[in-house]
């Protein structure tokens, strides 16, 4: 009589991780130039204001496992206060900077509402890439990747990625199965946190743009 075989357990489903985005406080520049990648610029004083406002949001929560930042100066200078907040370093990933804006790096954007291509940008997106810079669908590919590994390096736990407001409206609408086209359509201020659930079964978003809820409430319904 053969053998029978064992039957081999399926492996168990990673926990979910819990995603906290926040985009970096405001700077001298928000609201009406296109900085993109540029070096040197700093949080202006309210957005340093801001930035220690989400970090006491977010220091109020049971365990924050790491925080991590793109590399540039606003970025890491809103995840200082962060990091200090949860007992935990600010680690630098560049897979959360902000957009290549390329030939738009630093321009106005009241000078670019101008451009024919401006029409492109607010309503198809997807189609769009910046002159010597990356294309939406490019920098949404990769946030969502760099996301999803952070969550695999972190299952079961929660950690916080500081971002740019463009890249976290790409990762949101990810989660949302929203079209890139229309993600122009979410609104992410300086140091709001929008959370998102990395599940087995897929995304789950928690909350967007938020500016002054108590974070510990977050939980799927």
């Amino acid at each position: 009589m053969a053998a029978t075989r064992r039957r081999e357990k399926p492996a168990p489903e990673p926990k979910p991780t819990l995603l906290l985005l926040v985009r970096h406080g405001q700077t001298p520049t928000t609201g009406t130039t296109l900085p993109g990648r540029a070096q040197g610029l700093h949080l202006a004083e309210q957005g340093t204001a801001q930035a220690e406002a989400v970090a006491a949001r977010i220091g109020a929560l049971s365990k924050v496992s790491a925080v991590y930042a793109s590399p540039l100066e606003r970025t890491r200078e809103t995840a200082a206060p962060i990091a200090k907040a949860v007992g935990v370093r600010v680690q630098r990933e560049r897979g959360l900077l902000e957009a290549d804006f390329g030939e738009w790096t630093g321009r106005k954007l009241k000078d670019l509402m101008k451009l024919p291509e401006w029409r492109t940008v607010q309503r198809h997106p997807s189609g769009f890439r910046f002159p010597g810079g990356e294309s939406f669908a490019e920098m949404q590919l990769r946030i969502v990747s760099t996301l999803q590994s952070l969550a695999a390096r972190h299952p079961g736990e929660t950690i916080v990625a500081v971002s740019h407001a463009d890249p976290i409206k790409a990762a949101v609408a990810h989660a949302l199965g929203t079209h890139l086209d229309l993600f122009q359509r979410i609104v992410v201020s300086p140091c709001s946190v929008s959370a998102i659930l990395v599940t087995a079964g897929g995304p789950v978003v928690l909350a967007v743009n938020s500016t002054g809820d108590d974070l510990s409430a977050l939980a799927p319904s």
